[in-house]
């Protein structure tokens, strides 16, 4: 993926110095690439990212869409994440990803589990390059259907046991940590076992809808240490994708902590494209300041990845203030810059969830916390709905779907 120059074969090999130092530089093409086809979502969940709900009418079409997959394959990324709102809603998500991997571009997809039925889970199940992610958010219906809407759970796990009968190998369970399924991790780590999948875990972000509830959502203090230590004990059979750096703190040194590269990969190693063709360098950070450029209006991917006035500048060595001076800093390298800008705190300071205690004082501080600068909720309550909105997709999301 990374540029490899010819030298003679009698030139000794360069020193390469410590991985987390080679990514810091940035990579020629992104490691993880993060791509929404679409804002279209038949959920309404609280800390949604993303602010999901509605069709955005610039989506970008099909021949576009192949287009970018093009780019890619010629910049050797071997897979990207595709995600929402709820991506399969989208007519051509089939095409789209069978014209991915037909082009060497691997597929990992999220999805709350609304069109996978036995029939597509046996599609997925005959497919080498494509992987799967049922986002549950509890590990029982009355705590998971509190964040994603009635009926969510039940979805998701009728997608999991369509999957299992597939015999599709290895499905994902994609599970935002908040304060109240934190205590629930064994459960989700037997309900993963259960249908042969693996447990994946992420830190809610305070990004979209989510900076509305993650004050009340967010995992408290106790929590985060309980959260660690259960990394500890079990994190060799569960992913995380690196989301839980800011825990590294709690290590003793030399105990080794938590694995993982522990650095914010932001423009450096993975970016995120949004539905009209907009790159960000987070996918937690979708707002006007993290904005790289258009894939259509700039020049495509590849000229907005290597060549972005932003994402040279996150290349570069980042003042973290007075993190430097803490004994933890290497371990942490200051926490994730989404969730310090969505909560109002400086980038050149602590993360708001800093184990050590260094973000508490500046929660309690005066603050402005930046709105989002896009919410495809079209007028849906940053509250729980009793039933899928019926109008909050051009396309309805629930057209021709019946539940198996």
């Amino acid at each position: 993926m990374t540029t490899t120059l010819d030298r003679p074969a009698s030139s000794p090999p360069p020193a390469v110095g410590r991985l987390v130092d080679q990514f810091e530089k940035g990579l020629d093409a992104p490691i993880c690439l993060t791509w929404e086809l679409t804002y279209a979502c038949n959920l309404s969940c609280v800390h949604c990212l993303s602010s999901s709900g509605k069709r955005d009418p610039r989506e970008l079409d099909t021949a576009q869409c192949k287009a970018i997959i093009d780019e890619l394959q010629r910049m050797q990324v071997f897979y990207v994440n595709i995600g929402g709102g709820e991506p399969t809603v989208r007519p051509d998500f089939w095409e789209l990803v069978d014209y991915a991997t037909s082009h060497q571009v691997g597929v990992k997809f999220s999805t709350n589990g609304l069109k996978i039925d036995k029939a597509v889970a046996q599609r997925l199940a005959a497919s080498d390059y494509v992987d799967v992610q049922i986002s549950l958010d509890g590990a029982t219906a009355e705590v998971n259907d509190a964040v994603r809407g009635p009926g969510s759970f039940d979805m998701a796990i009728k997608a999991l046991q369509n999957l299992a009968d597939a015999g599709f190998a290895d499905a994902k369970i994609s599970v935002v940590v908040t304060r109240h399924n934190v205590s629930q991790l064994d459960e989700f780590k037997a309900l993963a076992d259960n249908f042969g999948a693996t447990l994946r875990i992420t830190r809610l972000r305070p990004s979209g809808r989510g900076a509305d509830v993650w004050d009340d959502l967010h995992p408290l203090p106790g929590q985060q240490r309980e959260l660690y230590d259960w990394l500890v004990a079990n994190g060799e059979g569960v992913l995380t994708g690196d989301s839980f750096f800011h825990l590294a703190a709690f290590a003793e040194p030399g105990s080794g902590g938590l694995p993982g590269l522990n650095l914010c990969g932001a423009g450096r190693v993975v970016c995120l494209i949004d539905p009209i063709g907009d790159v960000y360098a987070c996918p937690f950070a979708i707002h006007e300041n993290f904005l790289a450029g258009n894939i259509q209006s700039d020049g495509g991917f590849q000229t907005i990845w290597q060549q972005s006035e932003l994402f040279l500048e996150l290349r570069e060595p980042q003042n973290a203030g007075a993190c430097t001076k803490c004994a933890h800093f290497d371990a942490c390298r200051g926490g994730c810059m989404a969730a310090k800008f969505f909560t109002g705190l400086p980038l050149a300071g602590p993360d708001p969830e800093c184990v050590q205690g260094f973000g508490e004082a500046l929660l309690a501080g005066e603050r402005t916390a930046p709105t989002a600068n896009k919410d495809h909720s079209r007028g849906v309550p940053l509250t729980l709905m009793t039933r899928p909105p019926s109008r909050d997709c051009d396309e309805n999301p629930l057209a021709g779907f019946a539940p198996v």
